[in-house]
């Protein structure tokens, strides 16, 4: 999977996951952007892959997007890869979800996802060429207790991916979600009532029929392999990336 010349926009690419990727573009010869509001953990994750750029502002913010996209098309001369990996997450149930949490999660997993995602194929049509992978999860498709706004974005980012791929099946252009499980990131340990401890992750990790947490280069290896040539036959999937936990 040779990126070599390529160019790549990682949204979320300050921590967690996004950084994973970041590190795995980089690696196969990418030139990758960071797109994130943690001006910080983006310049830290540069300076340890040793390269990149990075863009900072808000990706539920509709103008930012269009102005990430076309900063990254005019200083690199194009676009290949959207890696549309920003998520937050607000872990409350129905009742106890605010307005404003609700607007957070939806505006950053789901509006992020589009807005950033429409910039891009106004480009990567144009070219007949490019590849968008979303960031979906076991819980957009599974229910879960305690996070339902979070549940409903991922559920729409899962119908973003599917509906875009069809729209766009024809234009050179494909789009795929990966969707992972357990991963042991700094999301996953946010948010809590109480300090996370080594033994509410290990009963977390027996949840998993693997036994274990991810980690989030296991993940961004799978979002390497759909926005590369050799998946030139995937467009709509929505790939589990979770040890079995959806096969049961």
């Amino acid at each position: 999977m040779n990126f070599e010349g390529r160019v790549v926009i990682v949204t979320g690419g300050a921590s967690g996951m996004g950084a994973a990727c970041v590190a795995q573009f980089t690696a196969a010869g990418a030139r990758v952007t960071i797109v994130d509001r943690d001006a910080d953990g983006a310049a830290a994750v540069m300076e340890t892959i040793g390269a990149g750029e990075r863009i900072i502002g808000d990706v539920a913010d509709p103008d930012f997007c269009d102005a990430a996209v076309g900063a990254v098309v005019a200083g690199e001369g194009g676009l290949d890869v959207l890696v549309n990996a920003a998520g937050v997450i607000a872990r409350r149930d129905a009742l106890t979800t605010t307005n404003e949490d609700w607007r957070r999660v939806m505006g950053v997993n789901v509006d992020g996802v589009f807005y950033m995602s429409r910039a891009a194929l106004r480009v990567m049509r144009e070219r007949k060429s490019g590849a968008i992978v979303n960031f979906g999860s076991i819980w957009g498709s599974a229910g879960a207790v305690g996070v339902l706004a979070y549940c409903a974005s991922k559920g729409a980012v899962h119908q973003v991916t599917r509906a875009m791929a069809l729209e766009c099946v024809r234009d050179g252009v494909r789009v795929n979600a990966v969707c992972p499980g357990e991963v042991d990131t700094p999301m996953l340990r946010s948010e809590r009532d109480a300090p996370v401890t080594d033994a509410m992750l290990q009963k977390l990790a027996e949840s998993v029929p693997l036994g274990r947490l991810a980690q989030p280069e296991e993940i961004a290896r799978v979002v390497l392999f759909l926005a590369s040539d050799a998946a030139s036959y995937m467009t709509g999937a929505l790939v589990p990336v979770d040890a079995g936990y959806s096969a049961r």
